[in-house]
């Protein structure tokens, strides 16, 4: 049994929230527990579709219907990612600067989306755990 297709995108979804936190934890100069999620480098969600359609290129090949659905699940992702989730962040950012003055104002999450670049960071974090794990 197989069980490579279920192991790939968890494993993808591992290794890049483990690089994340160790960036951020970097970047803030202190260990970045809350700051694990939606946003960042690299993008989880893009390191998981990706990590699929790699391992079911590798695997069963790019003719394969299998591939056709695994790249269309991920540009919708990763569209997702890059536009809506990324406005919805911008949106929140506002919210919290107009409505900062109130004492009952429960502040939005701010990290939404992604940048091009983190997006691609997740495809290169997908890619490789694909390729690791279609030679295992």
């Amino acid at each position: 049994m197989d069980f490579s297709y279920a192991l790939t995108p968890f494993l993808a979804w591992l290794v890049a929230g483990v690089s994340k936190f160790i960036i951020n934890s970097i970047k803030a100069k202190q260990l970045a527990f809350g700051l694990v999620g939606y946003g960042g480098l690299p993008s989880n969600h893009s390191a998981i579709v990706s990590s699929m359609a790699a391992l079911i290129a590798l695997k069963e090949g790019i003719g394969h219907p299998a591939f056709g659905v695994a790249i269309t699940l991920a540009f919708i992702v990763m569209l997702d990612a890059s536009s809506l989730r990324r406005q919805v962040g911008k949106h929140a950012e506002a919210i919290n600067k107009i409505a900062h003055a109130e004492a009952n104002h429960q502040t939005l999450r701010e990290r939404m989306g992604h940048t091009r670049l983190e997006i691609a960071a997740g495809i290169v974090v997908g890619i490789l755990v694909a390729t690791l794990m279609s030679t295992m």
